[in-house]
């Protein structure tokens, strides 16, 4: 079993079709598919069904395709991990960020990862760490930044706590609730939900539930920053999101945070990375100037007794 043979099954599964991986590999297609079954002859299984819309794994293929994928993944690693220690700033970094990093962190973090590997294609995966962690799993991505999972990762992940931190009412500017100074008086507004894990709207529910507010009014569920934004610039919507958007550049003139006074916490921010694999230097250096832009609000601790996440 040859290094190829892991590599051409990854290219067809990825590009979802013969024809495609074969282009992407710059290889004639009946190249390629003999390379598949050789593999397929030597694991002695039927890896993909050949249909006449293209080729789908088999359960046993996709068996064989967690393990030859992370393969993969890890030999391009560990290449991009000599060239940067050898002084080439090229490769390819993968992160997956949840909303937090994204508008608190990474608009001061990027211009300078940028100037010390101008090379390196950056591709970042906005997303919780459900969303993430197959991918983290078996080396697709590099690193997870965000918002803490509720159930801890299984073994073969490691996870490091970078700070605490809080959330705020987010509204558009001139929003008629704007100068609300409880969040009892926000009781009859409308809400927009994003997700932390896949229920953010049962977050909500608790939060009014602690103060007696009955059933909060949810119109607006969204998965991205780019749909909330729009979402809470264009309506009445509020928001329970995290602090640091009331100075996110990108929104600042069109969202504000209204100033109650009960102080409403956050899921702790984290990264999450695979166990006993360094991050190539180029990942290491992106934690590191991430790190370096975490906001000064992680320095106060969570309210006590408290059940409201976000991300």
């Amino acid at each position: 079993m040859r290094l190829n043979h892991f590599r051409d099954m990854v290219a067809i599964v990825e590009h979802g079709s013969l024809r495609a991986a074969a282009r992407h590999l710059g290889m004639a297609q009946p190249v390629l598919t003999r390379s598949i079954r050789s593999l397929e002859r030597e694991l002695g299984v039927v890896l993909f069904e050949r249909e006449a819309r293209g080729m789908t794994l088999t359960a046993l293929g996709r068996l064989f395709y967690q393990r030859a994928s992370a393969v993969v993944n890890e030999v391009q690693r560990a290449q991009d991990e000599l060239a940067q220690n050898q002084g080439d700033a090229g490769g390819t970094l993968v992160a997956g960020l949840s909303i937090m990093p994204h508008v608190g962190m990474l608009p001061h973090a990027l211009s300078r990862f940028r100037q010390r590997y101008p090379l390196v294609r950056l591709q970042l995966i906005e997303g919780l760490f459900p969303d993430v962690e197959a991918a983290l799993r078996n080396g697709q991505i590099d690193f997870y930044l965000g918002a803490a999972p509720r159930v801890p990762p299984a073994p073969g992940l490691t996870t490091e706590r970078l700070f605490e931190n809080t959330r705020a009412v987010v509204a558009r500017r001139g929003h008629p609730l704007s100068a609300a100074k409880r969040f009892k008086d926000l009781a009859g507004a409308e809400w927009a939900t994003t997700s932390v894990d896949y229920n953010a709207e049962a977050d909500l529910q608790s939060l009014f539930a602690r103060y007696r507010l009955g059933e909060p009014r949810v119109m607006l569920k969204t998965r991205s920053a780019l749909s909330m934004m729009v979402g809470l610039a264009h309506s009445d919507l509020l928001a329970l999101l995290p602090v640091q958007w009331g100075e996110f550049p990108l929104t600042r003139d069109a969202l504000a945070l209204i100033p109650i006074k009960e102080r409403l916490p956050a899921p702790p921010i984290v990264l999450i990375r695979r166990s006993g694999l360094p991050l190539t230097p180029a990942a290491e250096y992106f934690c590191d100037v991430m790190r370096r832009y975490a906001p000064d609000t992680a320095a106060t601790p969570p309210a006590p007794n408290s059940s409201g996440r976000t991300t």
